[in-house]
């Protein structure tokens, strides 16, 4: 190596070494800032535990005191039981923060105090004590005490929501710079790679000239020419190294990056970029920006042509963390995209080009869509139960004295029956408070083992004569004993409302498949479902096939209130109520449904001691291979996962949205072992006919289905024959691993097999 690529090089290794450096610093900070984010959101969640606990206790106790019932009594002591740990496990949770503990600790004897006040309370009204208990309301010092405490966590929470902010805001500049330091360095070793290419070319060309210059040192020139070629092949040997790191490094990076001259045309792109900007080896940014309509960050404000990262870029300007939303004409899925710009300038300052790095930031927005929507519930949730509770008491002194108003009216028939009309209608807001109080999981529950396949066939039998003979009820029970820790009257009537709900989806009739099945959730289920902890339930499934729900339904489908029947047809309670009495028995709830395709709502239930050793066979070990799996999937969550699950075992893939862009790939000449697709997919076709209009192209295709709904559903929706694979989903990695390698016809292969000649 000459002394000019030594100092080329090696002022190259060092500049690489100080950005390493500072990668690995910025890595570390990255993870410490994950961890303060996640710690700050586990706080949260304990101070919204303590207030419900708080207002648990108060409304047991003011229970007590008009009803004076033993299940009040139960429930404040639970409550009361539970109250001190709680304050503790808060209080170990702030140690970190001085001012934070000063709170608790001067929070944590008021609340306790209050909760002695209620107790001395439900005491002295237990023992009929007049006098005790005026004395002890006219000192008024409860509900000081309890108004303190709530504003002391309100306090506390804001504090947290303020930490919360700064902290996320932290990671996400950290993540950015992070980011930026990996470019820069690829864009070193790049500029490495050409300045020691043309040394390269210099130090040949000098030695050409000196072997024309004389003859007489011929000898002595040949041996340094063969000492220099020996230099320049180790030199040679270095450079290829370093390319096969660089372009390795580059092609596996999860961002697309881009690097385009000043006119916009693209010199250099990396696998990423095809997949999230569909870009194409030739493309300019001004033909990539017309096949998208490109938003800001709201997904409503249209980006102005000077507002795009290229033209911004290109102007100089530098920028990071530029949101924006891209919605392809071609019918694919929206991306939330994240851009930061660079640009590049030659030896006379001016810009010569620019690097663009997309960050795709679509599965995290809907992380956060989720968590948003549970905290909207749960929010509706703690309201909702506070005014049925306050109108409960209204309501017993209404029905009470209309009740004794009709007994007195024997006499007077006309205003007797006025006052029927308004018990019945005091009966009627009592048993819609009833539906309240079960969306706010406050109703009474009597929880027990219950052998759910048993329960089930006697509920089928009450449906039949509710639902008519047009519909037609069945039942698929997993065979053993299998038991749910569960209150079986409020299971009965969570049935009975989906089962109403499917009968109206079927105006002229249908199926109603009832079915139960031992599942497990994994972690990764429970990571892209925010309320869901991983473990072992007990899965009931209720499907039909009727209408089904278009996805903003979905979304909306567990509000109190929301219904999309007729004014008078429906009061929008019975999923709300269902939802409430699956999430109070510590349950997880999910609805797959697609529009002319009928519906499955799963409700996931907490195992009985009866189901535990069925639940606790261990999974097999996850096999892979290395074909290539051609995924056909509209919603992009499922997609990415099965991407990146089947990339984890080794297989290649190849993955489209709906039924035209897989056509569009076959077509091209796409090569793959497996085609692995949804049932119900836009794009004009559904997946079986997907299948068959591919098997005409490549007869003899290996075919694997997946579906939301259950397999005996997707049997009576007529969608499959006998014999036909399906995966229902949700499933888990050792899952899928195994069906693809059943798909395969088993032992793994070498490489994917070709398509067929044109």
């Amino acid at each position: 190596m000459i002394p000019s690529q030594r100092v080329i090089l090696g002022a190259g290794l060092a500049i690489l070494l100080i950005i390493t450096a500072a990668s690995i610093g910025l890595d570390v900070k990255s993870r410490s800032d994950t961890a303060w984010v996640n710690h700050t959101v586990e706080v949260l969640k304990k101070i919204s535990d303590l207030r419900v606990l708080m207002r648990r206790a108060e409304s047991a106790a003011r229970g007590f005191e008009l009803y004076r019932s033993q299940n009040f009594t139960d429930e404040f002591q639970t409550a009361r039981a539970e109250l001190a740990p709680a304050l503790a496990d808060l209080k170990r949770s702030v140690r970190d923060n001085p001012d934070q503990i000063a709170l608790m600790e001067g929070t944590e004897p008021l609340a306790m105090r209050r909760i002695e006040i209620a107790a001395e309370a439900m005491r002295l009204s237990a023992e009929k004590d007049p006098a005790g208990i005026t004395a002890l309301q006219g000192k008024a010092e409860g509900r000081g005490l309890m108004d303190t405490v709530m504003v002391n966590l309100d306090r506390l929470a804001a504090e947290e929501q303020s930490l919360l902010a700064a902290r996320t805001s932290d990671s996400r500049r950290t993540g950015i710079v992070l980011l930026g330091i990996d470019v820069v360095g690829a864009l070193v070793i790049l500029l490495l790679v050409v300045m020691l290419m043309r040394e390269s070319q210099r130090a040949q060309v000098a030695l050409t000239s000196s072997l024309h210059e004389t003859r007489a040192a011929k000898e002595a020139l040949e041996a340094a020419v063969a000492e220099r070629t020996e230099h320049l092949v180790a030199a040679h040997d270095e450079l290829r190294l370093s390319i096969n790191v660089l372009q390795s490094t580059f092609r596996s990076m999860a961002e697309a990056v881009l690097v385009i001259d000043d006119d916009g045309n693209v010199l250099l792109s990396n696998p990423a970029a095809e997949r999230m900007l569909l870009h194409r080896a030739g493309m300019n940014l001004r033909n990539l920006s017309a096949l998208s309509d490109v938003f800001h960050g709201d997904g409503v404000t249209p980006l102005k042509a000077d507002e795009l990262p290229s033209v911004r870029v290109l102007r100089g300007d530098e920028f990071e963390d530029l949101e924006m939303i891209v919605r392809p004409h071609s019918g694919n899925d929206v991306r939330h995209l994240m851009v930061s710009g660079r640009p590049m300038r030659d030896g006379q300052g001016h810009i010569s080009g620019a690097v663009l790095v997309y960050h795709d930031a679509t599965a995290s927005r809907e992380t956060e869509r989720q968590l948003q929507q549970s905290q909207k519930l749960d929010a509706i949730g703690k309201l909702t139960g506070g005014v049925a509770h306050d109108f409960n008491n209204m309501l017993t002194v209404i029905s009470g004295n209309t009740e004794t108003l009709v007994a007195s009216l024997k006499e007077q028939p006309e205003l007797q029956r006025t006052a029927r009309l308004i018990d019945d209608a005091a009966e009627r807001c009592a048993e819609l408070i009833q539906h309240l109080l079960a969306f706010a999981r406050k109703q009474p529950l009597q929880p027990h083992d219950v052998e759910i396949n048993a329960a089930i066939a006697d509920i089928a039998k009450l449906l039949r004569p509710t639902l008519g003979e047009q519909i037609q009820i069945e039942t698929v029970l997993e065979q053993g004993p299998m038991t749910a820790h569960i209150d079986p009257s409020r299971l009965a009537n969570a049935v009975l409302n989906m089962a109403i709900n499917a009968r109206d989806a079927m105006p002229n009739g249908g199926k109603l498949l009832l079915e139960t099945h031992r599942v497990v959730l994994d972690e990764a289920y429970a990571q892209a479902n925010v309320d869901v902890r991983p473990g072992p339930y007990v899965m009931l499934a209720v499907s039909d096939t009727g209408t089904g729900m278009e996805q903003s339904v979905q979304e909306k489908a567990f509000e109190p209130f929301f219904t999309t029947k007729e004014v008078g047809k429906g009061s929008g309670l019975g999923l709300s109520m269902v939802y409430g009495f699956v999430k109070q028995s510590g349950g997880h709830i999910k609805i797959y449904s697609e529009e002319g395709h009928g519906t499955t709502i799963k409700l996931y239930l907490p195992p009985g001691e009866g189901t535990g050793a069925a639940t606790a066979i261990a999974a097999p070990q996850a096999e892979g291979g290395a074909e290539t799996i051609f995924i056909v999937e509209d919603d992009a969550l499922v997609r990415n996962f099965v991407t990146a699950q089947l990339q984890s075992l080794g297989y290649k893939t190849v993955a489209a949205a709906d039924s035209k862009a897989a056509l569009e790939l076959i077509d091209a000449g796409q090569a793959f072992d497996l085609l692995f697709t949804d049932i119900v997919i836009p794009g004009g076709m559904s997946g079986r006919e997907l299948a068959d209009e591919i098997a005409k192209r490549r007869p003899g295709v290996k075919v694997l289905y997946t579906s939301g709904y259950t397999d005996n559903a997707i049997v009576h929706h007529g969608k499959l024959d006998d014999g036909v694979m399906l995966l229902t989903k949700p499933y888990r990695r050792n899952q899928l691993a195994e069906m693809i390698r059943k798909a395969l016809g088993g032992s793994a292969t070498a490489s994917p097999a070709p398509p067929p000649p044109a």
